[in-house]
């Protein structure tokens, strides 16, 4: 059979979220997929090949996103994103911000859900 593109012969992986992950499924700590990420200004780097998925994470998270939206701009399963980050955040590369205060106004509000929708649409 002739190959008709060069994707042709790309399989879909079914092993390769269970191999990020090292198996696991859960975060080490509590993530929601509306959590705003961002990098700690003065962390030490991890040593980290370019074409690792938590590399594409740290770069991502120079500005603060949520973890949907991570996911969306990865086009990795949330949850391994989630499990991916909490490591980043427990090494202290990443910090959770908080998505809202106890006081927070509508409009903050209302772009919090529009933010966590537009990520899940990327989905």
């Amino acid at each position: 059979m002739a190959k008709n593109s060069e994707h042709d012969d790309v399989e879909p992986s079914l092993v390769r979220p269970y191999a990020l992950t090292e198996g696991r499924t859960l975060p080490s700590i509590d993530l929601p997929m509306e959590a705003i990420i961002a990098t700690i200004e003065d962390a030490p780097a991890p040593r980290l090949a370019p074409e690792d998925t938590r590399s594409g994470i740290i770069a991502l998270c120079e500005r603060r996103i949520s973890i949907a939206e991570i996911a969306a701009h990865m086009a990795v399963p949330i949850g391994v994103v989630r499990v991916l980050v909490a490591d980043l955040v427990v090494a202290g590369t990443l910090e959770i911000h908080a998505t809202l205060r106890s006081d927070a106004t509508r409009v903050e509000r209302r772009e919090l859900i529009e933010r966590t929708l537009s990520g899940l649409r990327e989905l």
